[in-house]
């Protein structure tokens, strides 16, 4: 009798899950059709365990391919977490430490010239409370050396460092250039070492490293109509064959040039889920990933390359991050107590808000957490 039971709830429950699998996909589609989105990735953990992953529409308009699982999209800001989960490796190696004054790491001096006598700390350019801005650009560190810019007073706000948060790529691409200072590896080759291959995942920063046939192709939505963003995947050999490292780092753009699969970045979010272990494999501390994740400004509940909300799915708290670039759209969003998480990545997409998020992201997110994790 008690194996008769446990029989027939097993079957119960597949049925149940095939079911809401089967609801997921009904109301992905119908809101992708709402929002105009050309395709969709996503993957769902729950219970430590990642239980669904699907990819919707097309990967290409002018070739009409599907987009399938194992396609890798350049997933913009989410990138940072890359980045800062690197310089945790070197915090836990005791290489550097969060509170080291940035200049120092970086090369040149970094000071907000209205606040002369401030230190502008790694913890500071990590958690974008560092005062920069990216007025003069980040595709070039020059713009903020004041060897080589004159302007680059510009490059910082009227706010005292540490008192306020500003977004701000050229942050995470001198981040990625004090990796390459501390650990004499280019950037992408030390992530790829460090974070990709010990959990054993398909991405990376350069794009001749990495199959050109799994590239989702990215539209910019214009005009209730697509075009193609031919930037994304350039792959910029000109000026890696005149690398140096610690200064041409932003080619390989730390702060958003990450290309993987949303399933491939499921795993990773589990490494954080779970506070810096995954399946064995330690890639930071405890202590690290806690920092990550815990937030240093009030204004936006941002740490150090993660944030926290309750706005992505009402009244539900969340870390994570987002990606916005060349018409993508993505998110990676855990809850480290209650081990789920999700992933959502679209090539293109209507890109209107809706408290302070897309509503392509807020709406697939609540979708995936009402069916498979709520239910």
């Amino acid at each position: 009798m008690k194996k008769l039971i446990l029989t027939f709830l097993g079957l119960f429950f597949f049925f149940n899950s095939f079911a809401q699998f089967e609801k997921t996909e009904v109301e992905i589609t119908e809101i992708m059709k709402k929002l105009d989105a050309v395709g969709l990735a996503v993957a769902v953990v729950k219970n430590n365990q990642l239980i669904y992953n699907h990819s919707f529409g097309k990967k290409s308009i002018e070739n009409n391919t599907s987009l399938s699982n194992t396609d890798i999209f350049r997933i913009a800001s989410i990138s940072k977490s890359f980045a800062a989960t690197s310089i945790m490796q070197l915090v836990d190696a005791k290489k550097l430490s969060l509170d080291d004054d940035f200049g120092d790491l970086v090369g040149f001096k970094i000071r907000n010239p209205k606040y002369p006598e401030t230190v502008i700390t790694l913890r500071m350019v990590l958690s974008h409370t560092s005062s920069i801005n990216d007025s003069e650009g980040y595709f070039n560190l020059d713009v903020i050396n004041p060897a080589k810019n004159e302007n680059w007073a510009k490059c910082y706000t009227d706010k005292k460092p540490s008192t306020g948060y500003l977004y701000c790529n050229l942050n995470f691409n001198m981040i990625g250039a004090v990796i390459e200072r501390i650990t004499g590896q280019r950037y992408d080759s030390y992530v790829k070492q460090h974070v990709l291959s010990p959990l054993n995942l398909y991405g990376g920063y350069c794009i001749d490293s990495l199959d050109n046939q799994r590239f989702v192709p990215l539209y910019e939505y214009e005009n209730q109509s697509f075009k193609l963003a031919t930037a994304a995947y350039a792959p910029r050999r000109e000026e890696l064959s005149t690398y140096k490292l610690g200064c041409s780092t932003p080619i390989l753009s730390p702060t958003g040039g990450m290309k993987i699969s949303a399933t491939d970045l499921a795993k990773y979010m589990m490494m954080h889920m779970n506070y810096g272990k995954v399946g064995g494999v330690k890639i930071i501390s405890k202590k690290s990933a806690k920092q990550m994740q815990t937030a240093l400004s009030a204004d936006e509940n941002y740490g150090l390359a993660l944030l926290n909300t309750n706005n992505m799915i009402d009244s539900v708290e969340l870390t994570g991050h987002t990606g916005s670039a060349y018409g993508l759209y993505s998110a990676m969003f855990f809850d480290p107590k209650k081990k789920f998480g999700f992933v959502m990545i679209t090539n293109g997409a209507n890109g209107k808000m809706e408290k302070d998020f897309r509503v392509i992201t807020r709406e697939t997110l609540n979708i995936l957490y009402q069916n498979l994790i709520k239910n």
